[in-house]
C-alpha cells in the first residue's frame, strides 16, 4: 500500500457505495475487514460457463462454507441485485487469478481478463457477522489489532459435486469462554454469512496444527481464559476452484472482499445465471 493511501481506519466512515469507488480507483487495496458496517461483504469466484452449474451445485451441498447470495448473468461484470454500479471487474480490492489449477498473478483490475463466458458467484463472508457480534460487546480481536482474519485449513472432508471437492477452510477468533454461546447465538442468524462456529477448542481435533502459524491472513493471540472458535471460511471454494484445475478461475484476494450495499439481515436473492 503506497503512503498516499488510506488505512483501513481512515475509510471506516465511508459508505459501501464511497468505498468502492476508492477501490476501483485504486486508492484502497487493502482488506476490507471492519468496512461498511450493516453492510453484507461477499467471496467470489468467477468461473467459465461450462463449470458453473455443477459449481452451483456444490455450493448448495455445502452451504456453511459456501453460501451463495448472487449469481451474475454470463458475460455481464455488473452485480445489480447486490448494489449500484458494480463492476466485479474492479471494485474487489485484490484478485487472485489461477489458470489450470496454478496461481498465476495477484491483481487489482481483472478488466483485461474479462471474457462474455464468464460467471461470476458471489458467496457471503463472516466479517458481516464480525460487526453484530462487536454491537453485542463482544470482541473480535484481529479488527482490535488492525488484522486480517487467521485462516486454516481442516481435515473436514465437503460434499463433492462434479469436479469440485476438498476439504473446508476455517476463519479463527479467541473469545472468552463465558462469550461463546452468546457469538454462537448471533452469528446463527446469518446463514448468508456462514452462520454458525463448525467447532470450538482444539484445533487438532479439525485438522489445524498450529494457531500461531495461519494458513492464510494473520495470527492474533488467543489469550488466557480464551477459546478458539473456528467459522466455516469462504477461501474453501477458492481451495476447491483451484483444486478442480479450471482454465480459468479468478477469486477475491483472502481478507479482500466485494462490499456490497445490501443490508447484513437482509433475506438475498440469487440472481441466477442465464444461458443463451
Amino acid at each position: 500500500m503506497s503512503s498516499q493511501q488510506p488505512s483501513v481506519q481512515d475509510v471506516q466512515h465511508l459508505t459501501s457505495e464511497e468505498i468502492r469507488m476508492r477501490i476501483r480507483t485504486q486508492r484502497h487495496d487493502t482488506h476490507t475487514s471492519g468496512l461498511a458496517p450493516g453492510k453484507l461483504q461477499c467471496n467470489l469466484a468467477i468461473l467459465p460457463e461450462i463449470y458453473a452449474l455443477d459449481f452451483l451445485r456444490f455450493c448448495q451441498r455445502n452451504p456453511k462454507p459456501c453460501p451463495l447470495v448472487g449469481v451474475g448473468e454470463t458475460g455481464d461484470p455488473m452485480l445489480p441485485i447486490l448494489g449500484r454500479d458494480i463492476d466485479i471487474r474492479t471494485d474487489v480490492p485484490r484478485y487472485r487469478v489461477f489458470k489450470n489449477g496454478a496461481f498465476e498473478e495477484e491483481v487489482s483490475d481483472i478488466s483485461g481478463l474479462w471474457a462474455d463466458d464468464l460467471v461470476t458467484v458471489a458467496l457471503g463472508c463472516s466479517f458481516t457477522f464480525e460487526n453484530a457480534l462487536m454491537r453485542a460487546g463482544i470482541p473480535v480481536r484481529h479488527i482490535e489489532t488492525g488484522r486480517n482474519v487467521p485462516m486454516f485449513r481442516t481435515n473436514i472432508d465437503l460434499v463433492p459435486a462434479g469436479p469440485f471437492h476438498g476439504q473446508m477452510v476455517v476463519t479463527m477468533r479467541p473469545l472468552p469462554e463465558n462469550l461463546i454461546e452468546q457469538a454462537t447465538s448471533i452469528s446463527g442468524r446469518y446463514p448468508q454469512a456462514h452462520g454458525a462456529p463448525i467447532a470450538v477448542g482444539d484445533p487438532a481435533a479439525i485438522g489445524i496444527k498450529n494457531l500461531d502459524q495461519p494458513d492464510y491472513g494473520d495470527p492474533v493471540e488467543v489469550r488466557r481464559g480464551e477459546v478458539p472458535v473456528y467459522w466455516a471460511c469462504g477461501v474453501t471454494p477458492q481451495n476447491v476452484l483451484r483444486a478442480a484445475k479450471l482454465p480459468i478461475c479468478i477469486t477475491h484476494a483472502p481478507g479482500h472482499m466485494l462490499i456490497t450495499d445490501v443490508a447484513e439481515d437482509a433475506e438475498t436473492t440469487i440472481y441466477q445465471a442465464t444461458t443463451n
